[in-house]
């Protein structure tokens, strides 16, 4: 059996990747070319700091603790002695948490003497409102 080494999209050459020169499929190069090229695919990615600001955001949204934490928070602010009365989470966990949500821009603590109140951020209800209701699992 022959070993295969490259891909459909591997340089013609073992010099450094030209785009010029690299075997596309016909109707992906088709498409590409109606659609401006590499330049304009290029274009299209958004800048570096929107992407990991998304990431961050989507790193918050992948755990089940979170989604419950800003569930909770959703219509009305809560401190955190009431938030943890119902995840039942060590102190530091709870924290670690709500760290997340706060540098993803989801929700927001203020200070009231003693307490910390956290409140969900218009971004949080953003996505929040597209989030409920469920997936369509059809």
């Amino acid at each position: 059996m022959k070993r295969v080494t490259g891909s459909c999209c591997s340089p013609k050459r073992r010099s450094a990747p030209d785009y010029e020169e690299m075997e596309i499929p016909e109707q992906i190069q088709k498409d590409l070319e109606a659609c401006g090229g590499f330049d304009a695919l290029t274009r299209s990615i958004p800048a570096r700091s929107e992407l990991e600001e998304e990431a961050r955001i989507h790193h918050a949204l992948a755990d089940p603790l979170r989604l419950t934490i800003l569930y909770l928070i959703r219509d009305q602010p809560l401190c955190v002695c009431v938030i943890n009365r119902f995840m039942r989470l060590a102190n530091s966990k709870l924290s670690y948490h709500l760290t997340i949500l706060k540098e993803s821009g989801l929700i927001e603590g203020e200070s009231h003497g003693n307490w910390i109140i956290y409140s969900i951020t218009e971004c949080g209800r953003r996505l929040m409102h597209c989030r409920v209701g469920g997936y369509d699992r059809s």
